[in-house]
């Protein structure tokens, strides 16, 4: 008898073991054969989508205060600056770095994936002189042990306020590292529950520094984890299954079916969402249907009267601050970004989110006019807008479903990715990032595509 496990494999029966067992003797046994097609495409999209994002925030304040914490240099590239560091200290800067516009992909089940995992899979690869394909391998393998972490956990965990891309982003980073290092089944139970001791990050610092700190502190603590493993410190060797242990304390919506099922397309990987607005994925629903309202019937902001955005219950813990005071905050104010869209502001540019757009007085008073209710009926978000004379527009809009035309997809990454990175490295060294990501599986080692990005 066998079990499915991820990319269509099987194990040996394994109905006597835990969850922790489980999902470390599959990534234990991940090879690069059982990687699909679709899976290497879009891993490779969510790194290049990811080293632009990075790029795009190297000026952000809170990376000036991390280089200036974090000052020791070393053998590891830091994104966007022409200096090294100690490779958990270039981790941390690289993880939250990227996450600094809130402008990175998103995979519903756990959060914000390539914050956390990638700059461990570059890193660490880059460190150990690894090929392009052991990086992607451990990169998808990072994002399939954070999404089956968030599988197991259910809807619990985000609703009581942990943050995904922080709890589950620790494993993920965990298992990056643990590939990268050749871990057995047995030093992978322990660095799971390395990790899981040490995953944290609470949801009521949305619209501040710390964050963007949340997906830096998940790699940097999921590297330790996978070396501290592979040196034979110990910990719970099954964290996701002990009394008191991650899931049991921090969850009371346990899935193990989800957890352990065989995906549909093989990797989930193949679910990653690209945010082509710079403010939290959760407003973007409503931001395209404020946009297709006012370029569908020419809305003008004069003729507007109130506006409703209805989405769903999730939302409101997220990203309704009802009067954003900075550029941080406004990328979490369904009433801000909305207002945004209706004025024809481009959200698409990540510098529109400043604490000077938060004080115009046109945006505020459009602001004010904006409701937010948590009563959505069926999938995605709406907005509803009533006019001085009498009319009301309606719009609804899904974002939740992921791109089933990777050339398209690649298309628009691209043009994402050189309007943040060109300004940083210019077209020509843009150009060959975005052939390296291409062609990375074939690229002997990673130092060439670190270098590129870290020449500024």
């Amino acid at each position: 008898m066998s079990v499915e496990i991820a990319g269509g494999s099987s194990a040996p029966d394994d109905a006597g073991l835990g969850v922790t067992a489980r999902l470390g003797a599959r990534l234990a046994g991940l090879q690069w054969n059982d990687v699909t097609f679709d899976a290497a495409t879009v891993a490779k999209q969510c790194l290049l989508d990811w080293l632009g994002v990075a790029l795009g925030g190297r000026n952000e304040p809170l990376v000036g205060i991390l280089h200036e914490e974090f000052p020791e240099p070393g053998a590891s590239s830091v994104i966007g600056a022409r200096r090294t560091a100690r490779l958990q200290d270039a981790v941390l800067i690289n993880g939250s770095l990227s996450h600094a516009l809130d402008f990175d992909d998103v995979i519903v089940v756990m959060g914000h994936p390539s914050a956390p995992v990638a700059p461990v899979a570059l890193g660490l690869a880059e460190l150990q002189g690894a090929t392009g394909r052991e990086a992607l391998l451990a990169f998808i393998a990072g994002v399939e042990t954070a999404c089956r972490v968030g599988a197991l956990m259910g809807p619990s965990h985000y609703a009581r306020g942990w943050h995904g891309t922080a709890t589950y982003g620790t494993f993920g980073a965990m298992a990056a590292a643990a590939k990268l290092l050749s871990l057995d089944s047995a030093q992978i139970r322990h660095a799971f529950g390395l990790a899981g001791t040490q995953a944290a990050g609470l949801k009521s610092v949305f619209g501040s520094m710390s964050k963007p700190l949340h997906p830096g502190k998940a790699a940097q603590n999921g590297l330790l984890a996978a070396r501290l493993a592979s040196r034979g410190f110990t910990s719970d060797p099954d964290i996701l299954d002990s009394d008191q242990g991650f899931a049991a304390v921090q969850s009371t919506t346990l899935d193990q079916v989800s957890a352990l099922a065989a995906h549909p397309r093989g990797f989930y990987v193949t679910e990653a969402l690209f945010k082509y607005h710079a403010a939290c994925f959760l407003t973007h629903e409503a931001i395209d249907a404020a946009n297709a309202l006012r370029s569908r019937h020419g809305v003008t902001t004069e003729q507007i009267a109130g506006v409703r955005v209805r989405v769903g219950p999730g939302h409101m813990g997220v990203c309704n601050i009802p009067e954003p005071r900075t550029g941080l905050e406004c990328k979490f104010s369904l009433r801000m970004t909305v207002a945004m869209a209706l004025a024809g502001e481009d959200t698409f540019q990540e510098n529109l989110f400043s604490d000077h757009t938060a004080r115009r007085e046109d945006l505020v008073a459009l602001r004010r006019c904006v409701t937010v209710s948590p009563d959505v009926v069926g999938e995605g978000s709406v907005v509803e807008i009533e006019l001085r004379d009498g009319r009301t527009l309606e719009h609804r809009v899904d974002l939740m479903k992921p791109e089933m035309d990777l050339v398209a997809q690649q298309a628009r990454i691209e043009r994402k990715f050189r309007h943040l990175a060109e300004p940083a490295v210019g077209a020509a060294v843009a150009s060959r990032i975005i052939e390296t990501c291409r062609n990375l599986e074939a690229e002997p080692d990673v130092s060439g595509l670190m270098a590129l990005c870290s020449r500024v």
